[in-house]
């Protein structure tokens, strides 16, 4: 066990090397983390607890292995590991800095630059700050960020002429460079401004399904467009695409917006100079592929067949639970407007209705949709696109347990997420579908471009008797047929 001051790398990063080090033979027992309260709980579970005192601010490498040969080994393969994190320049090998205003200071103010910032929650709002001084726009993939200072930084940034991007801002496309967890898209005339990152993801890969490219997504983070924030990078992002002479439409794309926010929204949009359809959730319009069909309509162009894999035909089980489990929160919304009336209430992490919380009691009975990208269930960890170790866990515990029920899922491809989806859930399911009567659904995110290949993981998942589609919202109204109800 070591611990190293000065040395950081995200979550996302510790995770690759962590499993890299855990796929050697004759490593048992691997963690590779920031010294976080939680990655120390999860060390002593583990036995490798440090014994000497930690802060946040250090790196903690624990390793369990058959011998010293074997541990001296896995640890050079650490330290190699995170070396990847270097660039190369030439002859010559530079290390990244270690602020983004030191970064800045290598360009000239006329280079082109987008910051994109991905530290610890309370260390977000400074490297951000410096960008915005700088006058560069910035994303910030980070959560946990104060909402006073996402306010602070939003304000500061439409003073300056520049856009903030986050907190929490998982997926942007800007001038075609995929960042956070994007699809491979085509280019095209349509621009998204989105408070929502597997929101954006679910219309820009049906956008490109139908032919259609985007010229950016924007994405503003989950907080944007409530009360609090007022939807200050939300109105800065559309006047952006309206300059843009390659953006012709725009698509808003959001969970459900406060109504004061919507409503200031809605009355900026109307001023602009290029048309703006709404894709925000509502008990309303509770569909985003509608809202993308219903944009494909105001561009002339026929909607196409999107594609599935119905997979073989599963009886219907009536009275059975909807067991809806999510990287997705947007997508886990949409999933419990659609089947809310005909389900009625559906308990969640994040539910529609106050009184159906569960917080991160993922057992509860009856029906279910767990986000488990959820602040709460991330902490520490890294994103579920990235680990699936929850949802594969709560996979197992369904097929434990002798409640009649029918599996919905997400499956979200492109930059950043899971090489292979498909290979880490096919064991979990085809298990859970030895043991027990399981329907599984599945809405599978993606385009053919993307790195995982929408086909090759959608075949995969058919061959273990999923059923597969490209759109969440048909997706879930599937597993409704199956449970003999209606959206």
């Amino acid at each position: 066990m070591q611990l190293r001051s000065g040395v950081y790398a995200d979550s996302v990063k510790l995770m690759q090397v962590s499993r890299r080090i855990g796929a050697r033979e004759g490593v048992s027992a691997v963690l590779v983390a920031m010294a976080t309260p939680l990655n120390l709980e999860l060390a002593a579970n583990m036995g490798l607890a440090p014994e000497e005192p930690t802060s946040p601010e250090q790196l903690l490498i624990a390793v369990r292995a058959d011998d010293d040969e074997v541990l001296a080994e896995a640890l050079a393969d650490v330290d190699a590991a995170l070396a990847e994190r270097e660039r190369s320049t030439g002859t010559a090998t530079a290390v990244p800095h270690r602020t983004t205003a030191a970064g800045l200071d290598e360009l000239s103010p006329e280079a082109p630059a987008l910051a994109i910032v991905s530290v610890p929650g309370q260390y977000a709002a400074a490297e951000a700050a410096d960008a915005i001084a700088a006058g560069r726009s910035v994303l910030v993939f980070s959560d946990g960020v104060p909402v006073e200072q996402e306010v602070a930084l939003k304000r500061a940034a439409s003073a300056a002429g520049v856009l903030v991007m986050g907190p929490d801002c998982g997926t942007a496309i800007v001038s075609g460079v995929a960042l956070g967890f994007a699809n491979v898209v085509r280019p095209g005339p349509v621009g998204l401004v989105a408070a929502s990152g597997t929101g954006a993801q679910q219309v820009s890969c049906l956008l490109d399904m139908a032919g259609v490219g985007v010229s950016h997504v924007l994405g503003v983070g989950g907080r944007d467009l409530k009360e609090e924030v007022g939807g200050l990078a939300t109105l800065d992002a559309l006047a952006a695409l309206d300059a843009d002479p390659a953006t012709e439409r725009v698509l808003l794309v959001s969970k459900p917006p406060a109504p004061s926010v919507a409503a200031a929204v809605t009355e900026a949009a109307g001023k602009l100079s290029v048309p703006v359809r709404s894709a925000v959730l509502s008990p309303d319009s509770p569909d985003l592929t509608a809202a993308v069909e219903g944009l494909l309509a105001d561009m002339g162009l026929d909607v196409p067949v999107w594609p599935s894999r119905p997979g073989p035909a599963e009886a219907a089980v009536p009275g059975a639970a909807l067991k809806g489990l999510y990287s997705g929160g947007t997508l886990a919304d949409e999933a419990m407007l659609l089947a809310s009336p005909a389900l009625g209430g559906i308990r969640s992490n994040i539910p529609l209705q106050p009184e159906l919380d569960l917080g991160t009691d993922l057992s509860a009975p009856g029906h279910l949709v767990v986000d488990f990208g959820d602040d709460a269930l991330t902490v520490g960890r890294a994103h579920p696109m990235i680990d699936p170790t929850l949802r594969l866990e709560a996979i197992e515990a369904l097929a434990a347990s002798d409640e009649p029920a029918v599996l919905l899922l997400d499956v979200v491809l492109g930059f950043g997420a899971d090489p292979d989806p498909a290979g880490a859930l096919v064991p979990a399911l085809t298990a859970a579908r030895a043991r027990r009567s399981l329907p599984v659904v599945v809405a599978l995110i993606g385009t053919e471009g993307d790195p995982q290949g929408w086909s090759r993981q959608a075949d995969a998942l058919a061959a273990a008797g999923c059923a597969v589609f490209s759109s969440n919202a048909a997706a879930t109204r599937y597993a409704l047929d199956l449970l003999g109800a209606s959206a």
